[in-house]
């Protein structure tokens, strides 16, 4: 049986414009690796009400689970969760558990809770929550849609805690061989044996150092048997690599 598929959704003007550099979506796919999630899509999107809308309900119809990223803090311009409600033609206000959580959590290190925090206390209509170990704002799931912070420590808290939750598949596992040989030299050669063991990927990653070329040779797969019997081969193809 395939593994489950996902996508991950971004959202914020900050790394479209590259005044945030993005990795909340590199550290999520290799998180969905272990669980047995099947990466399909990463997409970037402005803080826009109808683009987010439109992005959630193409994704989610989509995969089996997306997951997002931005816009569910308390200024004028997160817009996250009102438009995923909207997406899911769900009514979103503020929900006594959630307003608790941030009450308790504001209340303890004596600071204000004021209407800008309460606003990261709305939740659409039939959300489950998602826990903020680290700064008490929660996040939510709605269907298959799964409504995470942007800021980095905060999201992978959030992944740490959610995934489990979710039933996923056979972890994807991977072997590399090192070849300091060009690319093209070996093209021919990886392609035979891709085509010799079709259940297994194969990928090859040119890099260069100190003025010499070289490729990684990375075979990845979700059947052990299979990863090792591809990677023999791949090693008996290129017995220079390392």
């Amino acid at each position: 049986m395939p593994n489950p598929t996902a996508a991950i959704l971004i959202i914020g003007d900050e790394i479209l414009t590259g005044r945030t550099r993005e990795g909340n979506a590199h550290h999520l796919a290799g998180e969905l690796v272990k669980v047995g999630f099947d990466l399909r899509q990463i997409r970037v999107i402005s803080d826009d009400h109808a683009t987010i809308v439109a992005a959630v309900r193409e994704l989610a119809a989509g995969h089996d689970q997306l997951f997002t990223s931005g816009g569910i803090g308390p200024t004028h311009d997160d817009i996250t969760a009102d438009a995923v409600a909207e997406a899911f033609d769900r009514p979103i206000s503020v929900r006594a558990d959630a307003r608790a959580i941030l009450a308790t959590h504001y209340a303890a290190r004596r600071v204000e809770f004021t209407e800008a925090r309460l606003r990261m206390a709305r939740i659409p209509d039939g959300a489950a929550l998602i826990d903020n170990p680290v700064s008490g704002a929660p996040g939510f799931t709605i269907g298959n849609c799964h409504v995470m912070a942007g800021v980095p420590n905060i999201f992978q808290a959030m992944v740490a805690g959610l995934l489990p939750r979710l039933a996923g598949g056979a972890p994807l596992l991977s072997r590399n061989w090192q070849l300091m040989v060009a690319e093209a030299a070996i093209a021919d050669d990886l392609r035979t044996l891709a085509t010799a063991h079709p259940e297994v990927s194969f990928g090859s990653y040119p890099f260069v150092t100190e003025g010499n070329y070289g490729t990684n040779l990375v075979v990845r797969c979700t059947d052990p048997a299979a990863l090792e019997a591809a990677f023999a081969a791949l090693k008996a193809a290129f017995p220079e690599g390392q």
